[in-house]
């Protein structure tokens, strides 16, 4: 009787949790790396709609089960070829998060966020001043520099291309793009670790841009003041999505999906006969994408894939990729400035970056540090958010070259 008794409470203990703990003791590490990150979102308010999520999901992937069947995530079947068995494995086998994971996988969730994004996103600054396009366009060259570092570094293609969308300050695009060329391939690092990387310095855009920015200009650049911007028609903000859509669909077809989204949902903004439909994709959809999408993310975020040498090199290429998108843009505007005769203000080609409207921001705020009078917002949203469109570009760029 007393023989049954233990061997009860042992296969009681075997299939614990704690068990599960003291055989994989990454997993606690992985854990307080979650509880980190839920710190940062909570406390610290470091983009919490997305790290919260985020970390939480790798909370609930690092949880210690030792039976297959328990678990939320299974690694396993994001690192073999994807087929209709696959996926019939994933619905019929997988766990809560390998399901909602799919939305990731399928480049389903990027492109509904970009939908979001697009009603929310008044490209007025941008059509009042086309220049802006050179500015939002020159911020992606951290992108392609860091590229070529990453291939220097002896990583694959897929590799090197994942990491050098996070220069891009983008992460629906970083999401898409690794999810295209990650998943399933023979590599240390997947998705999860590269949005992480990517949230990661998108929250410290006020910590990295300004003394960028303050470097590469002078006093007498950064208190320079710009005319106000002429006021768009809506003629032409209804034409403008119409046209950017057909001509990155022509020129770069990889980038149609997420520029198509972007544009659809500015057009049901600037119809202005859409506004149940604003409004759902705004609020509702908008928020139902990002939990899912944040929480499944997190979840690919384990022990193998993050506590290695292959992560800190995402965490000091991405780092690189997003100083030099910084730099290339305020280089670029600083030349503009001299063509035009002194009128262009430099700090507003930093925001060519795309973390709107964080980038434009902080312009202004270095541009206001300098003179308290100059007002800098709208000019730098034009850089802004032509850097969405050129990280989605460079995104079609990235994939077309890899993957063909």
């Amino acid at each position: 009787m007393l023989q049954i008794l233990l061997d009860i409470l042992g296969g009681l203990w075997e299939t614990s949790g704690l068990y599960g703990l003291m055989e994989d003791p990454k997993k606690l590490v992985m854990m307080l790396i979650a509880f980190v990150f839920m710190y940062l979102a909570i406390v610290k308010e470091f983009e919490p709609l997305l790290l919260l999520p985020i970390s939480f999901g790798m909370f609930l992937s690092n949880l210690p089960c030792v039976l297959s069947e328990d678990m939320m995530f299974h690694a396993e079947f994001w690192n073999c070829p994807q087929s209709a068995e696959w996926l019939w494995s994933v619905l019929h086998d997988g766990g809560l998060l390998d399901k909602l994971y799919l939305g990731v996988k399928l480049q389903i969730y990027p492109c509904l966020i970009f939908l979001g994004i697009g009603t929310m996103t008044d490209f007025g600054p941008l059509i009042a001043n086309p220049k802006s396009f050179l500015l939002g366009a020159a911020a992606q060259g951290g992108i392609f520099f860091t590229f070529l570092a990453a291939s220097y570094m002896g990583m694959s293609a897929a590799e090197c291309g994942s990491i050098a969308i996070i220069g891009g300050a983008d992460g629906p695009t970083s999401i898409y793009v690794s999810s295209k060329l990650l998943d399933g391939a023979n590599s240390t690092l997947n998705t999860g670790t590269i949005a992480l990387a990517a949230y990661t310095y998108m929250a410290l855009v006020p910590v990295i841009q300004p003394p960028i920015m303050k470097l590469l200009t002078t006093k007498k650049e950064r208190a320079i003041k710009m005319p106000q911007l002429r006021t768009p028609s809506k003629t032409e903000k209804i034409i403008f999505p119409v046209v950017v859509t057909l001509v990155v669909a022509l020129l770069v077809p990889s980038a149609g999906a997420l520029v198509g989204m972007l544009m659809f949902g500015n057009l049901l903004k600037e119809s202005g006969v859409c506004g149940r439909l604003v409004e759902t994709a705004q609020n509702a959809l908008m928020n139902i994408v990002t939990i899912f999408l944040g929480i499944s993310v997190g979840a690919t975020t384990t022990a193998a894939n993050v506590l290695n040498l292959e992560f800190a090199k995402v965490m000091i290429l991405g780092v690189v990729a997003f100083s030099l998108g910084t730099a290339c843009g305020l280089l670029l505007a600083k030349l503009m400035n001299v063509c035009t005769g002194g009128k262009l203000n430099p700090l507003i080609g930093s925001a060519g970056v795309s973390a709107v409207p964080m980038a434009a921001r902080i312009s202004q705020k270095v541009g206001a540090q300098t003179d308290p009078t100059n007002f800098l917002l709208m000019h730098a949203m034009g850089p802004n958010v032509a850097g969405v469109i050129g990280s989605a570009v460079a995104a079609g760029v990235l994939l077309s070259v890899i993957q063909y």
